[in-house]
């Protein structure tokens, strides 16, 4: 590897990473979804993959491929968007990373070095999907999955994981101070997301209980926990505010996305849900608002999906799968980060009054297919009406 080629590769990687990113022309009216994915493992810098001496690597090799980089949390740091994402190589091991924009649309860069995120007395085998909070205690906080194998598992069985929610807080993004785990009994917890704010001078968390890895079994849905402090943090009572339910998006699991936006009109919140289907589980989005001087309590719930794999989204390393734990809200816009088939992020854009009205003007899912239809009669009937109305029919 001459130097030559060494600077043709950094070339060719500033010309890819400088795409500029052009919004679709086809949009609902609530979300407008980008041409190109905002960050790959293309995106992971050269010198994460190559090794650049000519010495140790004369013919120019990758030495530690990257898989797929994607379910990143997001935070507005310093004048930047900040997204913390999960970062998987060859070896199948994540880890996270630092990619920061300029305008949140295109041209991600990471930093130099992932985060070093220190282990507890028990080493995680796996770790992903970073929920951000910036917390009014000051500290933010990365609520994410670490998974270790089953201690329980047969020798035959090298599949089977135990998940629990692991926390860590920093002030730069750069040097983080690793917390206990959180102790939620016997129920694994992949999908724990931090409130922004103390209630009733507590820290409050959202969480998914689940029997099992991958089934919820009898747990599952979206719960509600109050909890003492961050530095040994302990689950007591939890109540679940956004159950799972039969024949619907989020009939096998669902799990809160990243942190609500506060707004003058209660909590927004983005989540996913999944059903089974004969291709596998589908991951889709959803939304819902619960109240300001209780945010344990949904105000609005509107029915479907919110956000649904499309085209090249349905295709990757596990496909028909979109996951979200990351939004950044800045002056009444919103800018949502979702990766498709765990695979890729993408970024879509809104603002606060779009999705308010979505939530509160878009009826909730009737649970039979004959109240379906009534729901979709009565908005063909309105319409009819009022295209006669105006000489339209």
């Amino acid at each position: 590897m001459s130097v030559e080629k060494i600077k043709q590769l950094i070339a060719d990687h500033e010309a890819f990473l400088s795409i500029k990113n052009e919004p679709k022309k086809e949009s609902n009216g609530i979300v407008q979804r980008y041409k190109n994915p905002i960050i790959t493992e293309k995106h992971t810098p050269v010198f994460w993959r190559y090794d650049l001496n000519p010495e140790t690597n004369p013919l120019m090799m990758e030495r530690l491929g990257m898989n797929v980089a994607f379910n990143s949390g997001a935070i507005k740091f310093k004048d930047k968007f900040c997204l913390v994402v999960r970062a998987e190589g060859d070896d199948r091991k994540s880890f996270f990373a630092v990619a920061e924009s300029d305008n949140g649309i295109d041209n991600f860069r990471f930093w130099d070095h992932p985060i070093t995120l220190p282990e507890t007395h028990e080493p995680d085998t796996n770790v992903y999907d970073m929920r951000l909070t910036s917390h009014e205690d000051g500290w933010i906080y990365g609520l994410f999955c670490t998974e270790r194998r089953d201690p329980s598992a047969s020798d035959s069985d090298q599949s089977s994981a135990d998940a629990k929610c692991g926390i860590a807080r920093t002030k730069d993004l750069v040097t983080w101070e690793r917390l206990a785990d959180l102790d939620s009994g016997k129920n694994q917890q992949r999908n724990v997301v931090l409130h922004p704010e103390f209630i009733d001078g507590k820290y409050a968390l959202y969480t998914r209980p689940q029997d099992g890895f991958i089934e919820a079994g009898k747990g599952g849905g979206i719960g509600w926990s109050l909890i003492d402090s961050m530095e040994n943090a302990v689950v007591g009572s939890e109540k679940i505010i956004d159950p799972k339910v039969y024949h619907t998006i989020k009939e096998v699991k669902n799990g809160q996305g990243p942190p609500p936006i506060k707004t003058d009109e209660g909590w927004l919140h983005l989540a996913h849900g999944v059903r089974n289907t004969a291709a596998g589980l589908r991951y889709v989005l959803y939304m819902f608002m619960t109240s300001l001087e209780d945010p344990s309590e949904v105000i609005h719930r509107p029915g479907g999906h919110f956000l649904g794999p499309i085209d090249e989204e349905r295709v990757g390393d596990v496909s028909n799968v979109l996951f979200a734990n990351g939004w950044i809200e800045e002056k009444g816009k919103v800018y949502i980060y979702y990766a498709s088939s765990d695979t890729r992020m993408h970024v879509a854009t809104s603002s606060i009054a779009q999705l308010i009205d979505y939530c509160k003007h878009t009826p909730e899912d009737g649970l039979r297919s004959y109240a379906s239809v009534q729901t979709r009669n009565e908005l063909i009937n309105k319409n009819l009406a009022y295209l006669k109305a105006v000489g339209l029919k």
